[in-house]
């Protein structure tokens, strides 16, 4: 039991003093294996094992893509052709971002990345028509939230690669709820829009919006090429990714001709800098989950939850609050590897099925990527906007309370997330 105490102790400690959650993750691991003696030189290969999985070469490839196709101009030009189409209902250019949202979701798989390519556009436009800022702002990380349920998801690919889950039916399971969580998005964005006022812009012409689609329909076809790909047995969900890039490339060189030089170098860079980071919290968070494992924590922190109630639902209530609460601290990497080798042990004592608990804890760390304190959406939407942190805070609330609505209904139906992956032959 002491070394229970002592693996979280030190974990919370350090994330308490303000020290990145990578970093913590890395210096609890390393004071564990030296304190146990568990022998420092199970580090290097540890490191290496938790990095040198085929199915993790997806993210950097995802990332490239994202940024690639965003870069293009394809989510302006998808702008502009939901913008002729929404015209001026009260909430207009709010169901814009929205749907906007869910078609890049299917493209970057990244919540900063969609929320960071929806606001660089969309957060000047509306507050240009007089949405308030902080509504605005809220508006566009919540949206930015949808990329991770709505495949080609970075998070489904982990979740598959720690729990041996077919990557394909996690992204089928996912379309349902993300597409449920989006419509239940636009409840709460257009009943604050119609009580002040807000409204979207003009109804397109004909013309207008044939041209419009026309210029749009590369960006329309990105998710369509991707997951039709991978449901059509063409390519795996790792290769869906290269082909995803250069379907990008393919698009802003010959088709936009958008693509110069400079910008490609720039692509690049960030994307080499995206990736490090992300494949620098899987080799630590990896390190993290092995030390725990090795010590047993994991297993005595299953038994100890598996021991407060046999009622499968109330055990479900309460791994989604941890995780709700976890969401508020941590980065989506982060808690896959820190809970799941938990949560396993469980999802096998109940017989829960894997994709479905997936979807359910995805859509839970979506929310997670808009709750303060450590809500990455919306620091990414802030530096945008240029507002402080605690002005979008109080605006995001509605939204976080409209999402824990659909996280309910993915928990209480799971046909919702299981529909599809069967109908499709993946379970």
């Amino acid at each position: 039991m002491e070394s229970v105490i002592l693996f979280f102790v030190v974990f919370l400690v350090l994330l308490l003093l303000g020290i990145p959650v990578a970093t913590s993750l890395g210096f609890t691991s390393i004071f564990l294996i030296w304190e146990y003696n568990l022998g420092i030189a199970v580090i290097g290969p540890n490191f290496y094992a938790s990095v040198a999985k085929f199915q993790l070469l997806a993210l950097p490839f995802f990332i490239l893509a994202g940024l690639i196709l965003d870069r293009c101009g394809i989510s302006k030009r998808l702008i502009h052709l939901v913008s002729l189409l929404v015209g001026p209902i009260p909430g207009g250019l709010a169901v814009v971002t929205i749907i906007v949202g869910v078609i890049f979701a299917g493209i970057s798989g990244s919540g900063p990345a969609d929320t960071a390519a929806l606001g660089v556009i969309l957060y000047p436009a509306m507050v240009a028509m007089g949405y308030h800022k902080g509504y605005t702002s809220a508006l566009i990380a919540s949206t930015g939230s949808l990329a991770i349920v709505i495949p080609p998801s970075i998070a489904f690919i982990i979740y598959g690669v720690i729990t041996a889950t077919s990557v394909p039916a996690l992204f089928a399971a996912g379309i349902i709820p993300g597409i449920i969580t989006a419509l239940l998005l636009i409840v709460p964005s257009c009943y604050i829009a119609q009580k002040h006022g807000w409204k979207g812009e003009r109804w397109g012409t004909g013309k207008e919006i044939w041209k419009a689609f026309k210029e749009a329909i590369w960006g329309l076809l990105a998710p369509a090429v991707i997951l039709s790909g991978i449901y059509g047995g063409i390519f795996t969900a790792t290769e869906a990714a290269v082909v995803a890039v250069f379907y990008g490339l393919f698009i802003g060189l010959f088709v936009y001709r958008s693509l110069t030089l400079e910008i490609l170098y720039g692509i690049f860079r960030d994307a080499v800098l995206s990736s490090a980071v992300v494949m620098f919290i899987v080799a630590f968070a990896g390190l993290f989950s092995w030390t725990g494992s090795t010590l047993g924590v994991m297993d005595k922190t299953s038994a100890s939850l598996l021991s407060l109630s046999t009622n499968p639902f109330i055990i479900l209530i309460l791994v989604n609050a941890i995780l709700f609460i976890a969401g508020m601290l941590m980065d989506a990497i982060s808690i896959y590897y820190v809970f799941l080798p938990i949560l396993i042990p469980i999802m096998n004592h109940f017989q829960w099925d894997p994709v479905w608990f997936g979807v359910v804890m995805t859509l839970n760390l979506a929310i997670g990527q808009i709750t303060p304190p450590v809500a990455v959406n919306l620091y990414v939407i802030a530096n945008i906007a240029d507002l402080p942190l605690e002005t979008i805070s109080r605006s995001v609330l509605p939204f976080v309370a409209i999402m824990l609505v659909a996280l309910f209904l993915t928990m209480l139906f799971p046909s919702l997330s299981l529909y599809l992956p069967t109908l499709f032959g993946l379970r």
